[in-house]
């Protein structure tokens, strides 16, 4: 748990992320992903409940704790008067790999991250997005056994994103655990084994990708009427089918109601609103996206920012624990 003043950010988190594998936190902005994520590398000591990483005490070890991880933050901490190479250079030193293995580990990563070009430039002259690839590979100079990022593509291009997410998972199959949050629903859905939404800092709902998918609705039937008029009518004929709530936008006048059963059930929406007199300008059936997901379970979108400012109650001491063990003290 930890609490600013009468602000709750965090009040009862369970994780366990096996070895070798991803977790990602997904939730609005102030739920409690960053909180959680300064916890786990040291930076910040929780009110209560306790934390191992790596098979080590977070509280009573953080120096061989923070010897086992690496961290990219949501804002590039490089410094602008070094060059690229002197940056990771000098992270290799603090990470007492030694003169000879720091400058060679720093020239691999640059060619990693595509900045070999501008590796004996300062970095004040780096775009953000070269920025923000020196802070990845920074936190990859140690070759850690896990792996914080906390929305490590923010300022990407769509190019670099991608190179990123290869990267990652190349290093997951190499060993590296890794848990990383991200407001990119693509970005969670590609990477993660296991997905963790929180909100107002506890976790409310966990899985894969395909299992949230089905704890919000397996399929949904999507409509668009013609006139303002015909929306309560048409919600009523969709809500006799549907297996949860239907919702309405009114300004598209679009409805979506989440259903089971598939084509057959289209079928039937379609003859019931032609029953009542709707008229349609698009209707189909599709699977929900994790937009989807994140709406439901949040009542927000996901770019929708936030501070910390929800409480929560009631709340409990927690573990959090992230090693090849993957067990949980509750």
């Amino acid at each position: 748990m930890k609490r600013y003043g009468d602000v709750t950010a965090l009040a009862g988190v369970d994780l366990a992320v096996p070895q070798g594998t991803v977790l990602s936190l997904l939730g609005p902005n102030g739920a409690g992903k960053t909180t959680t994520v300064r916890i786990l590398t040291t930076l910040l000591q929780p009110d209560s409940g306790s934390a191992t990483v790596a098979g080590v005490d977070v509280l009573r070890d953080p120096r061989e704790v923070r010897r086992r991880i690496g961290l990219s933050g949501q804002y590039a901490a490089v410094d602008e008067n070094l060059t690229g190479f002197e940056n990771l250079d000098m992270v290799g030193r603090l990470y007492h790999l030694g003169r000879k293995r720091s400058r060679e580990r720093a020239r691999e990563l640059l060619e990693l991250f595509r900045l070999s070009d501008a590796a004996d430039r300062p970095t004040k002259t780096y775009s953000g997005g070269m920025r923000r690839r020196l802070d990845l590979a920074g936190a990859l100079v140690a070759e850690p056994q896990v792996l914080f990022l906390d929305e490590p593509t923010t300022g990407l291009d769509p190019r670099s994103r991608m190179d990123m997410w290869d990267l990652l998972s190349s290093m997951v199959r190499g060993g590296t655990t890794l848990l990383l949050t991200t407001q990119y629903l693509e970005e969670a859905e590609r990477l993660a084994d296991d997905i963790v939404v929180i909100d107002h800092g506890r976790v409310i709902a966990q899985g894969t990708a395909d299992q949230l998918k089905q704890q919000v609705g397996g399929e949904r039937i999507e409509v668009v009427v013609g006139t303002d008029a015909e929306l309560e009518t048409a919600r009523a004929a969709l809500q006799s089918l549907a297996v949860g709530e239907v919702s309405v936008e009114r300004q598209s006048r679009r409805l979506t109601a989440p259903v089971t059963g598939g084509a057959s059930t289209l079928v039937e929406a379609l003859r019931r609103l032609d029953a009542a007199g709707v008229a349609l300008l698009d209707a189909g059936l599709r699977r929900p996206t994790m937009d989807d997901v994140f709406l439901t379970l949040t009542g927000r979108p996901a770019e929708e920012a936030g501070g910390e400012d929800g409480t929560a109650p009631a709340p409990r001491s927690r573990t959090v624990e992230l090693d090849e063990n993957a067990e949980v003290t509750r």
